[in-house]
């Protein structure tokens, strides 16, 4: 589905809205106080990309080498709580007195970072609201994150521990973390199609150097769906055939292997509940080629499967 900015920003701004009022002795008091947020955070969202200065800034990371890919995953923002994260920082409210007072502190050490305890309700009447700002965010005309700044830190972010790195990913494989979500193909509420379609060329650049090492292909969202849906299928099918008769297959797995279009699948199927309603399928070329799992329904002959992973090359030869 093509992603529509303006429609995903007026839908998450409203939830917001609702989620941070509705329990309030005076919502229309909570109403103006989150307007006036947003003026200062911009829209919401239900993602940050894995560079902002909100999962960057901090030191203390949870592995060494490692991109924080959420907010809770960092020491620094345990106190957090009923949380919402918008394009320039995060709103917080927690029960504790304490812990807001800790967090505004604690956050207020970092570079880049600003914490303040807000004057008003939200969330809940007793709750103790704190705002967090990354205040070297700047937003263009369109409210995304402007365009140098976002290009600098992603590079920033990307390259930082490339001599680390055991494998490339593929822009299919961390589009979610580059954009932040909600996204499209490649754009988001924080990053518009300019900014976009630049991180993708440079990161497809730097992998192509090599300095990564080599690439690991495990996304397959650059094919549209009706050729991901083809391509499980065409693996099920074909692996409920080599399975057949059915009522061989109990409760405990097994294993096989078929031939397929030139390559050699391996599945395992078992019999869910052990009635013979719904089976379970797995099925993989390689170790991490090509895979696909799901449910086969004997009444009415219906698959069910989940998005197929691995090599693009070898994925198309099964649509």
């Amino acid at each position: 589905m093509e992603f529509r900015a303006n429609q995903a920003a007026d839908r998450l701004n409203n939830n917001v809205t609702r989620y941070f009022t509705k329990n309030l002795s005076d919502p229309a008091a909570g109403v103006r106080l989150l307007g006036e947020i947003q003026k200062r955070l911009g829209n919401a969202v239900e993602g940050l990309p894995d560079w902002h200065p909100i999962l960057t800034a901090p030191a203390e990371r949870p592995q060494a080498h490692w991109h924080a890919s959420s907010y809770s995953s960092l020491p620094i923002y345990n106190s957090c709580d009923h949380t919402q994260e918008f394009v320039r920082g995060m709103l917080t409210c927690p029960y504790s007195e304490s812990d807001a007072d800790k967090l505004v502190e604690t956050v207020n050490q970092v570079q880049g970072l600003n914490a303040e305890r807000l004057d008003g309700a939200l969330y809940m009447d007793n709750a103790f609201p704190v705002l967090i700002e990354a205040w070297e965010v700047k937003l263009e005309a369109d409210g995304t994150i402007r365009s140098r700044d976002a290009l600098a830190w992603f590079v920033q972010a990307t390259v930082e521990h490339a001599r680390e790195a055991k494998v490339a990913e593929t822009w299919w494989n961390v589009r979610y973390l580059t954009l932040g979500k909600p996204h499209g193909a490649r754009s988001s509420l924080l990053v518009n199609d300019y900014t976009g379609r630049h991180m993708r060329k440079i990161l497809e650049t730097l992998n192509e150097s090599g300095m990564f090492g080599p690439v690991k292909e495990v996304s397959l969202e650059m094919l549209s769906e009706r050729k991901r849906s083809a391509i499980a299928r065409t693996l099920m099918r074909a692996a409920i055939d080599a399975a057949t008769p059915l009522d061989s297959v109990t409760d405990e797995p097994r294993d096989f292997t078929f031939e397929l279009r030139g390559e050699t699948c391996i599945g395992r199927i078992r019999d869910t509940w052990g009635d013979a309603t719904e089976y379970s399928l797995r099925i993989s070329i390689g170790e991490f080629d090509l895979n696909t799992s799901g449910f086969y329904y004997p009444s009415g002959d219906k698959l069910e499967h989940t998005e197929p992973t691995g090599k693009r090359k070898l994925a198309e030869k099964f649509v």
